[in-house]
């Protein structure tokens, strides 16, 4: 049927269906002539020269089926493109004759387009346990002897420098296992598919987010209304702006966003990024209500995250049903993939916000490898976070580039320093002249609270959060909004970047969440009153990881508040009904 549907479509086609009966043959001769190979060697084994000729052979001829799958492929391209065949029509001729050749012994399916199913699901958790398992050890084995080493310091000093070797030896075995589990997910065979399901998702997710934004009646259309200008500082403002994003997406309502005299910029939100849509930017409607409201209300407003009555099961930390099986299987922490996509659809920046980026990463010298370093120290240092030194920070800096330089080699060790006080970059450069220090003290200035709501504090803040997003690694605290912001973007940067962060202070969460909880893998008896009782099957709430191989939660079952070891529970994803947009392909 298909020859027939070829000989229909186009005259060339008879160029095309010889060449596909030759390249069948082909593979059929090759096949056959590797069994041949593969039977006769035990009754040949003596004659290793023969064998060793023809395992050459197969090789060869394998290499060469290959280049013909490649060939192939583009023949059939140019065939379609050529027939003006829909895209529809090319994919079942694509199924249709990828069957065909399976049947007949045909080689491989990706030769003609049709992407492979990618690694288990169980697979790729276990990948992930042993990588972050790993860390975990590594944060308990340093926190211990270090313990040891200052009680050995006042009591027994000739064990501090044996101490000493013994934390230099067990880094380097830290470094070189990590090293083997990347190499692990390199060589596996499925890199080339996490890269195409990233994208694939992500171009799902997009087109979803631009069909709600652009509904075909503006006028008739229920929307949702959502105000800018929340009291807090940039990085709250976009999170405000994503949560929005996320019950628009929920109940199927184009947002609105109001952003006319955002303090940041009076002019508003669409002179500094794109406009959210194309089509619909006004709040008129038939009715109007706030947050519940009723489903047939046009127009809804919505209160900020804490004030939101009812709270809704889609709140993050939940990620959508009908993309979880395969979000779980591509990241590592889904949800934050998932807030990356909202972020990705809202900062498209305006030409004149383009253009101010590409004069920051010029004027710097930004380029990779780079680890970004935020620092905050003039905002809720004291109150909301605790100081941490410029050394903790480069500390995790120098694991990082020790780690890399494992796996290749690196010309220069820099970091891109972001801060509100300007003091730490100059700091950094003292302390550090063997690193190349990248940061802009200026920028540093406008981020100070007194003058923090400028237009030239907020070009250095996008700046600032762009740069950090494009590092290959970031060290900071999560208790910043602007840290967790440049995180969540950078996810949509690589399959799987949910490991290129160093958190001094928290785990990462979304603020004003609902419940964040693990799920209880290994059994724990207490070894100290501070300690927590653990049954493989619990619910544990999490409140932190104190990064020292403890984690600290409530046992919702017992109701047990303590520590924990964290290598004990793995996180349990929520997961929620949402609309699945069937008319976005």
């Amino acid at each position: 049927m298909i020859i027939r549907q070829l000989m229909g479509l186009n005259p060339w086609a008879r160029v095309l269906v010889p060449f596909l009966f030759v390249w069948v043959l082909f593979v059929l001769i090759f096949y056959s002539k590797l069994n041949t190979s593969a039977s006769s060697s035990s009754i040949a084994a003596a004659d290793g020269d023969d064998s060793l000729k023809r395992f050459e052979r197969a090789v060869q001829q394998l290499e060469h089926s290959k280049q013909v799958d490649h060939e192939l492929r583009l023949l059939v391209d140019e065939y379609m493109a050529d027939a003006g065949t829909s895209a529809d029509r090319k994919q079942h001729f694509i199924d249709e004759l990828g069957s065909k050749l399976e049947q007949d012994g045909g080689a491989s399916w990706l030769a003609l387009g049709r992407p492979r199913s990618g690694p288990s699901l169980e697979y790729e958790r276990v990948r992930r346990r042993v990588d972050t398992n790993t860390l975990e050890l590594w944060n308990f084995v340093q926190s211990e002897v270090t313990k040891v080493q200052k009680q050995a310091q006042r009591s027994a000093p000739e064990l501090v420098k044996p101490l000493n070797a013994f934390l230099s030896l067990a880094a380097e075995h830290k470094r070189s296992l990590l090293t083997d589990i990347d190499r692990m997910r390199t060589v596996d065979g499925y890199e080339a598919w996490r890269h195409r399901e990233a994208a694939d998702l992500s171009d799902l997710v997009q087109k979803r987010l631009t069909r709600l934004q652009n509904p075909e009646n503006c006028s008739t259309a229920r929307k949702l209304l959502c105000r800018l200008n929340k009291g807090c500082g940039y990085g709250c403002q976009l999170h405000h702006v994503v949560y929005c994003f996320i019950m628009a997406y929920a109940t199927e309502r184009t947002l609105i966003l109001k952003s006319k005299g955002w303090r940041y910029h009076k002019a508003g939100w669409e002179e500094v990024f794109q406009p959210i849509s194309d089509t619909c930017l006004d709040s008129n409607g038939a009715s109007h209500a706030s947050w519940p409201g009723q489903t047939n209300t046009q127009v809804l407003t919505l209160p900020i995250i804490d004030s939101l009555n009812p709270r809704p099961p889609y709140l993050p930390l939940a990620i959508p049903a009908d993309l979880a099986p395969r979000l779980m299987k591509l990241h590592g922490d889904p949800i934050v993939w998932w807030i990356g996509q909202f972020l990705k659809y809202l900062l498209k920046p305006t030409g004149e916000t383009q253009q101010m980026l590409e004069n920051g990463i010029e004027r710097l010298g930004f380029k990779k490898p780079i680890v970004g370093v935020h620092v905050r120290r003039t905002d809720k240092v004291g109150t909301e976070a605790a100081f941490h030194g410029i050394e903790e920070y480069m500390t995790a800096v120098d694991d990082y580039y020790d780690q890399l330089e494992l796996r290749e080699k690196v010309d220069k060790r820099r970091v891109f320093v972001a801060s509100d006080d300007p003091k730490v970059i100059e700091e950094t450069k003292t302390k550090y002249p063997q690193y190349e220090v990248i940061g802009d003290p200026n920028v540093a200035k406008m981020a100070a609270v007194s003058t923090r709501y400028t237009d030239s504090s907020l070009n250095g803040i996008i700046l600032d959060i762009h740069l950090l997003s494009l590092s290959d690694y970031l060290v900071c605290t999560f208790s910043s909004q602007v840290c967790r912001v440049a995180y969540e973007i950078m996810q949509s940067m690589y399959p799987d970047a949910s490991g290129r962060f160093r958190s001094l202070d928290d785990i990462y969460y979304y603020g004003g969440q609902n419940s964040h909880n693990r799920e209880v893998v290994l059994p724990h008896d207490p070894n100290s009153h501070d300690e927590i009782q653990l049954r493989s099957g619990d619910l544990v709430g999490v409140a932190g990881n104190h990064w020292n191989g403890y984690s600290k939660g409530k046992n919702l079952r017992t109701n047990q508040v303590g520590l924990f070891p964290s290598f004990k529970v793995n996180d349990k994803i929520e997961i929620v009904e949402l609309p699945t947009y069937p008319d976005v392909k």
